[in-house]
């Protein structure tokens, strides 16, 4: 079961193993991204963020839908990682179990402009985080579950 879908640029990081995998009861962190499930290097540092409760599993996109659509892994508290809001909805396209996604960190590029204290958008982000919405899926912004849950298009 999903428990929380966020989109966080920087992966595994403090406050995903200290303050959410516990907040959560999560026992399995599922990192979806096709570069880092490629990159020796990349898992390798993952895995040193992640918490000594929770298994950590890093695998592409397709890998990961087939996982969490996969009956057996029903059992599984999953706290979802992606890092970005085209890989959110190419997952939510594939896994009917995300209904909500909280945005929790991405750190500002060319083009971007802040809306929370810790999420930059991109018109190009925006445009798709619309298309989630029109899927019925919740967009809230938050970086650690003690702060007030905000609606994503209250604050674009």
């Amino acid at each position: 079961m999903i428990k929380l879908t966020r989109i966080d640029d920087r992966l595994v990081h403090g406050q995903v193993a200290l303050v959410w995998t516990p907040s959560l009861s999560a026992d399995c962190l599922i990192v979806a991204n096709d570069k880092v499930a490629k990159d020796d290097f990349l898992k390798m540092t993952l895995g040193f963020a992640k918490p000594a409760n929770a298994k950590l599993l890093i695998k592409s996109l397709d890998e990961t839908a087939e996982f969490l659509n996969n009956p057996e892994n029903e059992s599984l508290s999953v706290l979802l990682i992606i890092n970005s809001v085209q890989d959110a909805l190419t997952l939510s396209d594939a896994i009917p179990e995300i209904t909500s996604i909280n945005f929790g960190g991405l750190r500002g590029k060319e083009g971007s402009k802040l809306i929370s204290k810790a999420v930059a958008v991109t018109e190009a982000d925006i445009e798709i985080s619309k298309k989630l919405l029109d899927k019925g899926i919740e967009l809230e912004v938050r970086q650690v579950p003690g702060d007030k849950k905000q609606m994503f298009m209250d604050l674009v």
